[in-house]
């Protein structure tokens, strides 16, 4: 039996596709179990959809975000997991 690989180290990966219309592809690595939490926010900083926020064990994540009730925009997303947090920028084109 194989056993899962476990990433070395805390990474938020670039949506793809970038710009999307209106789903999109979200990758994290989790290198030890860790609380979680995702949220995308409007360009004006606001919080506008909770993607995650629970216990995940450690590996290769990934998820998927569908936009469909959300304006055409720049968006920003937010990974928290133990001390490492990143942000990253994606564009819904409609």
């Amino acid at each position: 039996m194989q056993e899962e690989q476990i990433p070395s180290t805390f990474t938020l990966h670039q949506n793809y596709p970038n710009p999307f219309n209106p789903i999109t592809i979200i990758r994290y690595d989790l290198p030890e179990d860790s609380w979680v939490t995702l949220k995308v926010y409007n360009i004006l900083g606001h919080a506008i959809i909770v993607i995650i926020d629970e216990m995940q064990e450690a590996g290769y994540k990934s998820v998927k975000l569908d936009a469909s009730g959300l304006p055409s925009g720049l968006y920003f997303y937010r990974l928290t997991a133990g001390n490492y947090f990143n942000v990253r920028k994606m564009i819904l084109l409609r």
